[in-house]
């Protein structure tokens, strides 16, 4: 209650005073956050590059500046620290995000309409909060209880997309005796293998990674609340068994971790992009991309879409914009990027409807945050072919990629990896991974990208 009286003062003077606009940035890993987030600022501050802002185009953004972070028990998103590492001499990507932090950055606006000549310009507040894609994995754990988490956690791992991954820790859990009197270092043990096949999923290009804080424990290491697995139901639960000494620290996971993320961040948003690495994920083969599928599925029931109202402040805030970005567009020339967007939109078909439905707007796009990337197009047997060109990750060295063609059709690739196909039969996908490019900016232009400026027009341009 105390925290909901706090929220409605904040949300009522935000709506009297300065308007505030929360915006959620997360993705699963490799998806880009840490760089989107950067480039956004970055851009919004120097907005040469930046013709689709409607705001920025109009000349109405008089000045954009960093403010001190409004929520002092946070930490504060390094945006100097990964502008300079993505603009310094030996560009290089900046490390991922590992836990949540925020920015502020106010923009002082100049009002359009009547009011242009009665008012001064108004100073709208972004307040960024980026949290790892992970986290989100755990909200449907809400409404799951143990037996039934358990009973799906275990066939998924089964599933043949897993089996390299889960062979060791499902051979344990089959060994043990969950009605058995607890063990602490049997619990241990199941908890060790759990993790250990969670994170070669993750390695092997696999979305479905929950509970996400087995992978990024933080303070919580070795600590009851993270030495749990799922375990199949015996026939008998004695009170002092290893089955309910698991049930407890799972509800005890999602008392102590989950539900305060969901009450004190993300039922807070106003807004809520979503990256998408589905380029990695059709790389990586069609099972990769039926998890992508299916976590992106589990992670968007969990939002509260809707509209927003000026009573939202009393009747509690939901994210009214929702956007889809498929990100390093950059390794494709750009006559791919419309199929890149319908593969994109085709992943998310199901959950994009619930939230149209509940008065939330959402879109897709194909964006690059940095562009490390130019075109180039060559001949070869013939015709004409685009392809991209960059930096080596591996080594700096110029490398040429041409990663196939996309089909037109996003059920090319949406059937087999429902299918459960081993690869994709009649074509081959690939992804080399880019290094920053060097950078020599002009004076009042931001990082390069690619179609950031739309994006930021559809989930703040309104407000501004």
């Amino acid at each position: 209650m105390g925290r909901r009286i706090e929220d409605t003062v904040e949300d009522l003077g935000s709506a009297l005073f300065d308007p505030v606009i929360r915006l959620g940035v997360t993705g699963l890993s490799r998806a880009g956050k840490t760089v989107f987030i950067t480039s956004l600022v970055a851009n919004l501050i120097e907005r040469g590059r930046m013709p689709q802002l409607r705001a920025a185009a109009e000349g109405r953004i008089e000045t954009a500046y960093l403010q001190p972070q409004p929520d002092h028990t946070l930490p504060r998103f390094a945006f100097e620290d990964h502008l300079a590492a993505l603009a310094g001499p030996e560009p290089h990507w900046p490390e991922s995000t590992r836990s949540i932090s925020t920015l502020r950055l106010s923009l002082r606006v100049a009002r359009r309409g009547l009011l242009t000549g009665l008012a001064g310009p108004m100073v709208v507040h972004l307040d960024i909060v980026d949290y790892p894609g992970e986290w989100l994995l755990d909200l449907p754990l809400m409404n799951l209880s143990f037996t039934d988490w358990s009973a799906a956690a275990i066939a998924t791992a089964r599933a043949p997309a897993r089996a390299a991954q889960s062979d060791a820790w499902l051979a344990r859990i089959e060994a043990c005796d969950p009605a058995a009197p607890l063990d602490e270092a049997a619990a241990r043990g199941l908890a060790a293998d759990f993790t250990a096949y969670l994170a070669a999923a993750r390695a092997a290009g696999l979305s479905s990674v929950a509970p996400g804080r087995f992978l990024m424990p933080g303070d919580l290491e070795g600590s009851p609340a993270l030495t749990f697995s799922p375990l199949p139901r015996p026939a008998r639960t004695p009170g002092n068994s290893l089955w309910r000494a698991f049930e407890r620290r799972y509800e005890a996971y999602k008392r102590v971790v989950v539900a305060p993320f969901f009450r004190n961040h993300f039922a807070r948003l106003d807004r809520q992009v979503v990256l998408v690495d589905a380029l990695g994920a059709i790389h990586d083969g069609p099972r990769a991309v039926e998890d992508l599928r299916g976590a992106m599925a589990d992670i968007l029931t969990c939002f509260r879409p809707g509209r927003n109202s000026w009573l939202a402040p009393l009747l509690g805030r939901r994210i009214d914009r929702i956007l889809f970005a498929a990100t390093k567009a950059d390794y494709l020339h750009h006559t791919q990027h419309a199929q890149l967007t319908a593969i994109t939109e085709a992943l998310l078909t199901d959950a994009k409807a619930r939230a149209r439905f509940r008065g939330a707007e959402t879109r897709a796009l194909a964006i690059a945050s940095l562009r490390a990337t130019v075109e180039q197009t060559v001949t070869r047997d013939g015709r004409e072919v685009g392809i991209v060109r960059g930096r080596s990750l591996e080594d700096g060295s110029e490398v040429a990629l041409y990663p196939g063609r996309l089909p037109d059709d996003p059920a090319a690739l949406l059937a087999p990896a429902r299918r459960g196909a081993d690869d994709w039969a009649d074509a081959a996908y690939r992804v080399t991974r880019f290094a920053p490019p060097r950078l020599t900016l002009a004076p009042g232009d931001g990082p390069p990208h690619i179609r950031l400026d739309r994006a930021a027009e559809f989930l703040i341009g309104d407000r501004l």
